[in-house]
């Protein structure tokens, strides 16, 4: 039995710069906390420490694995909390050596009671283990949480009833693999939008997902919005100047706009010559991962390192592809874009701590090419064509950030996903699905077992690869 994942489990809205290393920590932060409140222990706890493990030690730092562990514990939610507060937050509790625990109980805390711990703990890579100490300094509590990619989080042998309850079994069209959505769709006449949609509305209401989804395009929107407007350079110590920001400056000329409305009408007045096209692609890629390397507000698509991808493809269909398009267009793309993540994520991983850039980038773009297939009239067994083409062409890709900081190469990488998802889909718009001779499924496995063959040191520990050969000096 396979548990249902929800578009909405694979598009989320959050904060910078890592979904596994900033969301996950601040979510399973979150969940401490109310484990501990449904045991009633807050009122006798004097203090708390926090132990990393694995690549969320590794890369910690450089990821702000620590400060998104303390604003989880200081009662913040990603999804809501003013990016302005952030610094604000973390400044009191490095000025002052205390936490307001979930914004109710002043406890005693220093910096240095987040412990980076090296060592790999069995179960999975991002690993981190919550501490409630007592006046006589006592163990209340010790939990352990781990950050599994894309914002999930778990712990090991624990099994909710809401896990239960959500289950594959409860859906209209229950998908574990990609065979089985393209049987549906073949058997209901069908896009693939139209299945995800049937197995959403058990959980929503049309209205409700609707307002979800306009939800998450905005945000994708008002950061692309944000980066091709902010210029500078990027925090963390490589200095990276910011590029999407000269960048649209030179594509959108002397068009004038007042909001992103108008900005999305503007740029659809603009040249659209090939070198043109490839700028503006990337120039949203680029803008997004930008937001997201300052700690801003980005949607998790399935990852922050990989949340370029998807709204920067998504955003060419609106303003080179099609200038009528609307929000149903929109509405099916992000479903089938969304469905073709959980897919992934049940048979391999969308961790770049377990699986290399591959299970983030890869992915995404997958994603996107699957999604864009669909809006340009391909069919369901095409735009899972696409999905696998785009995949195939990002196997064993490794995740080796520079400074551990989700800058180099990852702002780039969201670049190139987007453009190899376009062009993932037009080639599979000149494909007979019948005579492809590599399934989508074929490719999620062979990702998978590739993943499992990769050095660690090309899973997110900057240990390998770019991080090693190009240090901080070099920058």
């Amino acid at each position: 039995m396979s548990q249902f994942i929800s578009v909405f489990d694979m598009l989320k809205i959050g904060v910078g710069p890592s979904s596994s290393h900033t969301l996950g920590p601040w979510r399973a932060a979150q969940q401490w906390i109310q484990k501990l409140k449904n045991n009633d222990l807050i009122s006798n706890i004097r203090t708390i420490k926090v132990n990393l493990y694995g690549s969320l030690s590794l890369t910690g730092k450089g990821h702000a694995t620590d400060l998104a562990v303390l604003l989880g514990l200081s009662g913040t939610d990603p999804e809501y909390i003013p990016i302005e507060d952030i610094e604000n937050i973390i400044s009191k509790i490095k000025n002052t050596n205390t936490l307001n625990f979930d914004g109710e109980k002043i406890l005693d805390f220093s910096m240095d009671q987040v412990i980076f711990n090296k060592e790999f703990l069995p179960f999975h890579s991002n690993g981190l283990t919550f501490i409630a100490l007592s006046k006589e300094n006592e163990i209340i509590s010790s939990e352990t949480y781990y950050s599994i990619g894309g914002g999930f989080v778990i712990q090991e042998k624990v099994e909710t009833s809401e896990e239960n309850e959500i289950n594959k079994e409860n859906f209209p069209f229950p998908i574990n693999r990609a065979t089985e959505l393209e049987n549906y769709c073949k058997k209901e006449k069908k896009n693939i939008s139209d299945i995800v949609l049937s197995n959403e509305l058990v959980l929503k209401s049309n209205n409700e997902i609707d307002l979800e989804l306009r939800r998450i395009w905005d945000t994708m929107l008002e950061c692309m919005y944000i980066g091709c407007h902010t210029e500078g350079t990027l925090p963390g110590g490589l200095n990276v100047k910011r590029r999407a920001f000269e960048t649209h400056k030179k594509l959108i000329k002397d068009f004038s706009y007042r909001n992103q409305e108008e900005w999305i009408s503007a740029i659809r007045s603009t040249e659209v010559k090939f070198r043109e096209i490839l700028k503006w692609v990337s120039c949203f890629a680029l803008s997004v991962n930008e937001v997201n390397a300052s700690l801003g507000r980005v949607v998790t698509a399935p990852t922050n390192g990989s949340a370029g991808v998807i709204p920067a493809v998504l955003m060419y269909y609106l303003v080179i592809e099609n200038h009528e398009a609307d929000f149903e267009h929109i509405k099916k793309f992000l479903l089938v874009a969304g469905e073709i993540g959980s897919v992934f994520k049940k048979n391999a991983t969308i961790s770049a701590a377990m699986g290399g850039c591959q299970a983030e980038i890869g992915v995404s773009s997958a994603m996107a090419a699957g999604a864009l297939t669909e809006l340009l009239g391909g069919t369901p067994s095409q735009s899972l064509v696409a999905a696998e083409i785009a995949m195939e062409h990002h196997l064993g890709l490794t995740c080796d950030p520079i400074g551990g900081l989700v800058q180099v190469p990852c702002i780039e990488r969201n670049a190139m996903g987007a453009i190899k998802a376009i062009n993932a889909a037009e080639l599979a718009l000149e494909t007979d699905p019948e005579k492809s001779l590599v399934p989508l499924d074929k490719v999620i496995d062979t990702m998978w077992e590739t993943a499992k063959d990769m050095n660690r040191n090309y899973k997110e520990t900057s240990e390998g690869g770019l991080a090693v050969t190009v240090g901080l000096a070099d920058c």
